[in-house]
C-alpha cells in the first residue's frame, strides 16, 4: 500500500510538472476583432490575453486559466495540469499519514521491549530488545533518530500540503483560481471605494459545486473546453472578468503615486545597508526587486511600512513608457512634488470616476 501511494504521488507530481498548464498561442486574437477592446494586450507574447489567462514572469508566457506559479514543480498550475496538481496535494498527505502510522507503531513496539521500570527511574536499553527471536532489522539509536526525524517530516508535510489542498479545493468548487479570487476581492474594493452601486458577479461559477468540480476533474484526465473559451452563467457577459480587469488597471493608474529615488539600491532581496528594519521586513513573496539609481522615477501602487511596490519608468514618456515592476525600500525614495493639478487626480475626481 505504501508503494502504491508512492507511485500515484510521483505520477501526478511529474504529470503536473511535464504536462504543464497550457499556454495561449503566440499571436492569439479573438475571432471577432471588436472583442479586442475587452482584452488586455501582452507585449511579450505579442498577443491578446484570453479570458482567464495571465502572463507568468517565470515562464515568460501567457498561461491559460493560471492559478499560480509553483516552484516545487518548476511550472505554472493552470488549465491542463490543475487536476494533476490537486491530486498530488491530496495523495501526498495521505501517503505521509500512512508512513507516520508505520513510524509510530515501529518506535512504540521497539521501545516497549527496551524499557525497564525501576523504583525510582525508567531506563531504555537501545542495544537489543528483551525478547526472542531478535528482529530481522536491527533497531538501534541511529535507527530511532532516523525514524523520529522521518516522522517529523511526514507530519510537517501532512499539515503544510494538506492546507494547500484545502485552499485549492475551495477555489475549484467555486470554479475560480487563486488569481481570480484576488480579482474578485479587488472588484469589491473598487466598487466600495467609488460608490458606483454596481454589483460584480463572477461569471464562471455555474452555481453547482458538482459542475464546477467536473470542469477540472474528468475521467479522461483532460479538462473540459479548450482553455480559451469558457461557459458563463446567465446574466453575465463573455468578457465580464476581463472588463473588470481593465477597470482595475485604470484604477491602479489613478491611485498610483509618483516617487523619485534619492538613494541607489542594487535590487538585492535583503539589503544590509538600508537599515535593520528594512533588512528583516523584506516582503515574503516571489515578486522581484527593482534596482534604483538616484533620480529614477517610480509609480508606486502599494506598499508596506518599510517597502513599496511599483513600476520604474525607464522611458521619458510618462504614458506608454517601458516599466519594470518590483519592490524597493521606502527609505530610498521620496514623494514627488507636483507642479500642476493634472499630474495627480484629486479626491473629487476619484470619487466621481
Amino acid at each position: 500500500m505504501l508503494l502504491n501511494w508512492t507511485v500515484m504521488i510521483l505520477y501526478n507530481y511529474f504529470s503536473a510538472m511535464f504536462v504543464g498548464p497550457g499556454y495561449v498561442p503566440l499571436g492569439w486574437t479573438p475571432e471577432k476583432s471588436q472583442d479586442c477592446m475587452y482584452l488586455q494586450y501582452c507585449k511579450v507574447c505579442q498577443s491578446y490575453k484570453a479570458p482567464r489567462s495571465h502572463h507568468c514572469r517565470k515562464c515568460n508566457r501567457c498561461v491559460m486559466k493560471m492559478d499560480h506559479h509553483c516552484p516545487w514543480i518548476n511550472n505554472c498550475c493552470g488549465y491542463q495540469n490543475h487536476a494533476s496538481f490537486t491530486l498530488f496535494l491530496l495523495l501526498a498527505p495521505l501517503g505521509c499519514i500512512h508512513a507516520s502510522f508505520i513510524f509510530v507503531m515501529t518506535m512504540y513496539t521497539q521501545l516497549y521491549n527496551r524499557i525497564s521500570f525501576g523504583w525510582s527511574s525508567v531506563k531504555i536499553d537501545m542495544s537489543a530488545a528483551k525478547r526472542d527471536p531478535r528482529p530481522i532489522i536491527p533497531f538501534g539509536l541511529s535507527a530511532f533518530a532516523a525514524s523520529l526525524f522521518a516522522l517529523g517530516l511526514a507530519l510537517g508535510t501532512t499539515i503544510a500540503v494538506g492546507m494547500l489542498f484545502i485552499i485549492q479545493m475551495k477555489v475549484i468548487l467555486t470554479n475560480k483560481t487563486s488569481i481570480e479570487s484576488w480579482i474578485e476581492e479587488k472588484a469589491k474594493d473598487r466598487i466600495q471605494y467609488y460608490q458606483t452601486g454596481e454589483t460584480f458577479i463572477f461569471p464562471y461559477d455555474t452555481g453547482s459545486k458538482w459542475k464546477n468540480f467536473k470542469q477540472v476533474f474528468t475521467w479522461s484526465g483532460i479538462p473540459e473546453g479548450d482553455g480559451l473559451d469558457w461557459p458563463v452563467r446567465d446574466g453575465c457577459h463573455q468578457y465580464s472578468l476581463t472588463i473588470e480587469q481593465l477597470k482595475q488597471k485604470a484604477d491602479k493608474r489613478i491611485r498610483s503615486v509618483r516617487y523619485r529615488a534619492v538613494e541607489d539600491y542594487s535590487g538585492v532581496c535583503c539589503p544590509v545597508t538600508k537599515g535593520v528594519k528594512t533588512f528583516f521586513t523584506t516582503p515574503c513573496t516571489e515578486e522581484p526587486r527593482i534596482a534604483l539609481s538616484k533620480g529614477d522615477l517610480i509609480l508606486a501602487t502599494r506598499g508596506l511600512k518599510h517597502w513599496m511596490y511599483g513600476e520604474k519608468i525607464l522611458d521619458s514618456a510618462a504614458d506608454g513608457g517601458i516599466r519594470e515592476r518590483g519592490w524597493f525600500p521606502r527609505k530610498c525614495v521620496e514623494k514627488c512634488q507636483y507642479d500642476s493639478e493634472t499630474d495627480q487626480p484629486v479626491d473629487g475626481e476619484k470619487k466621481n470616476r
